[in-house]
């Protein structure tokens, strides 16, 4: 399950994912940012941002100007190894609209808590910063589609030129 690696400024927790462009196979190491989506420095497509949060980084990685997805999952929890993958997808087909963040709630009790992830996997969609939308349990890949699609900001069009 792990996405990306992190490192650590002197200023505190600055989380570093490494995501692999789909297009042309570049790594590109992305920190998180309250504006914008990422690009691959190859080719400029927009990247699926899927990243691992845990305490010390969750803000700063619910920062985003796309609809954030959390994903509270366990390692050991079946449903959530169903659903993560569809996430996966969800993120690559709606590159620089959507991030995900995945949360390991047997790591993260606090964050468990915070969202009421009593049950997993739960999934939590913010906008803005605001809970727009909360679904429990695994359902099949049209259904969390259907219910995470209505969420996304329109996708941002080139300027004429």
């Amino acid at each position: 399950m792990t996405t990306g690696e992190r490192s650590s400024a002197s200023t505190g927790p600055r989380p570093i994912s490494v995501l692999k462009c789909p297009d042309c196979g570049a790594s590109n190491r992305v920190a998180p940012s309250e504006r914008g989506a990422p690009h691959c420095g190859t080719c400029g497509k927009p990247l699926p941002w899927v990243v691992d949060a845990d305490e010390a980084t969750f803000e700063v990685e619910a920062k985003a100007s796309p609809t954030v997805v959390v994903d509270l999952w366990a390692p050991w929890c079946g449903p959530c190894r169903i659903v993560s993958p569809m996430l996966d997808q969800f993120a690559r087909e709606h590159a620089g609209r959507v991030k995900v963040v995945k949360v390991n709630v047997d790591d993260n009790q606090r964050l468990a808590v915070r969202f009421d992830a009593t049950s997993i996997p739960t999934m939590v969609v913010l906008r803005d910063g605001q809970i727009v939308d909360r679904l429990v349990g695994a359902v099949p890949q049209p259904v969390l589609w259907s219910r995470l699609e209505p969420h996304l900001k329109p996708p941002r069009t080139a300027a004429p030129g």
